[in-house]
């Protein structure tokens, strides 16, 4: 099958350090790659892949100073991918809702993974979009008052080979939470967590720009460095480490998480999950078994002497059998089908 895969351009395809979506972009295009498919990777210039690269700048958006009008670079790469739909038998687009309007003139057939929400903005160009293929991150994603042709939903998926499983949490004990600094993450109610239990918090995960605010007035003061530490934004071995060597990860988010990578990179590694009752979260964890899903932050308080005792095993053999880029890519191959 010859496959156009778009991926957004603000972030390298994989990701230098944080970004989920180009992670899965990342492992769906080489995946597919290894079973035959013939890729194209529409993405930024300094993307790695398995797959041929179509690019319409060097790098990174966000790593270069000089770019203030990124919208525009998008507009450049979806011109070039309908310039050339008739070479593709399907394309795929990871853009939310950026490639809808490009959609309708072409006769090739593009199929949209959701990998955010829904605003009461982009509800416009979904609704007037409805009749496009869409595949959803989780049934919890799902919208159906806006009248969407879903397809299929799609779980991500992990390569477990690059999350070993540690048997044992690492000594003296410690919670995780990784995740971009952002209120709808939740990192304030992780050290709530952390203080009423009186375990530290390692937290880690970026700052962008528009929570820089958030950030330096909400999150900043409660940072001690002994108790309450802030790692800044780690590599992926750094948070393999971070992740595997928890007691247990601090899902604590405010919002209708689409999905939540970080819990399956958790659990791959063995350690638990205990997360808040909201968005995929219920659909991720296996409450009782390889966490728990909470409705307030005293739950999650109280939850964490349970979670020592879980097994660790289960929650690696959990994402391997649920949740692995194998999976995954075997359910997007059955999308395309269904398209097709």
């Amino acid at each position: 099958m010859r496959i156009a895969q778009i991926s957004p351009l603000w972030e390298r395809v994989p990701p230098f350090r944080y970004g989920g979506i180009e992670l899965i972009v990342k492992l769906l295009t080489d995946e597919l790659v290894r079973r035959g498919h013939e890729v194209t990777l529409f993405a930024s210039g300094d993307s790695i892949t398995s797959a041929k690269l179509h690019s319409v700048h060097n790098q990174a958006l966000r790593l270069d100073p000089k770019i203030k009008e990124p919208s525009i670079y998008d507009q450049m790469i979806l011109a070039d991918v309908y310039q050339q739909a008739h070479h593709f038998d399907i394309i795929h687009s990871h853009m939310n809702h950026t490639a809808l309007s490009y959609c309708g003139f072409a006769k090739t057939p593009t199929v949209h993974t959701m990998h955010g929400i829904f605003t009461p903005d982009n509800e416009k160009i979904y609704r007037k979009n409805a009749w496009q293929p869409f595949i959803s991150i989780s049934e919890s994603q799902r919208e159906p008052r806006l009248g969407l042709n879903y397809i299929h939903t799609v779980y991500n998926g992990i390569d477990t080979s690059v999350y070993p499983f540690l048997p044992l949490p690492a000594q003296p004990a410690y919670l995780a939470f990784v995740g971009r600094i952002s209120p709808e993450k939740g990192p304030i109610g992780a050290i709530e967590v952390a203080r009423a239990t009186g375990l530290p918090l390692k937290m880690a995960g970026k700052i962008d720009v528009v929570d820089r605010d958030f950030y330096q007035e909400k999150v900043e003061p409660l940072i001690d460095g002994e108790q309450i530490q802030y790692l800044g934004e780690v590599s992926h071995d750094e948070k393999v480490n971070l992740l595997g060597g928890a007691t247990a990860t601090l899902f604590p988010i405010t919002w209708r998480e689409p999905f939540g990578l970080v819990m399956i990179e958790s659990m791959a590694t063995g350690t638990p999950v205990i997360g808040m009752a909201l968005g995929a979260v219920p659909e991720v964890i296996a409450h009782g078994k390889t966490g728990f899903v909470c409705h307030s932050i005293e739950e999650m308080i109280e939850r964490i002497p349970e979670a020592v005792k879980l097994d660790r095993q289960t929650c690696r053999e959990y994402v391997v059998s649920r949740f692995s880029v194998e999976s995954m890519t075997d359910q997007y191959e059955r999308a395309y089908e269904m398209v097709l």
